[in-house]
């Protein structure tokens, strides 16, 4: 089976890798634009991001499936602002299934750079006085100490993904 991974980003990759790690699967890595920001603001424009980023994938791989992830943040009701992570598989079909991975907050002098304007890949560089964070372990290995990285926290949305897709298939191991 094909996969297309919506994105080069080689956390999000390897995570695809981990659960599609079966010889009968060809993992692509496909450089595709959703129409997001390229700092998702909600819940709801980043499920967009991640949806958006496995039907373009699929498309433009001619795979039998994509796989989209992304990351973003939301403000809740008490001005807090959250890191949210969203993942998406569409298949050559249409079927959609999506989940959700892990929420935290954000410490608030990383939330008043991002309400600036400033993408949190930019900002976690700063606050940890790091490079390229977003392609090791991430904001989520920063926040906790090493204890889950970026990888890991993707790796556990596309499990959800998959499994929810071989129920939805009717691939159910009994």
């Amino acid at each position: 089976m094909k996969v297309a991974v919506g994105t080069k980003n080689s956390t999000k990759v390897k995570a695809v890798q981990a659960v599609f790690h079966e010889m009968h699967h060809t993992i692509i890595a496909s450089d595709v634009q959703p129409s997001v920001s390229k700092q998702p603001f909600s819940d709801e424009e980043t499920l967009q991001g991640a949806i958006e980023r496995a039907t373009l994938a699929v498309r433009e791989q001619q795979a039998h499936i994509g796989i989209g992830l992304e990351g973003g943040v939301f403000i809740a009701q008490d001005e807090t602002i959250w890191l949210c992570n969203w993942g998406a598989l569409v298949d050559r079909d249409g079927v959609v299934v999506v989940a959700g991975g892990a929420r935290i907050p954000l410490p608030d002098e990383i939330g008043i750079q991002l309400k600036r304007g400033k993408e949190l890949a930019e900002v976690i560089d700063e606050y940890a006085n790091r490079r390229d964070v977003r392609s090791n372990e991430g904001a989520i290995g920063i926040l906790t100490n090493g204890t889950l990285d970026r990888t890991n926290m993707y790796t556990h949305i596309v499990y959800m993904l998959k499994g929810q897709y071989e129920h939805k298939k009717g691939w159910i191991n009994r």
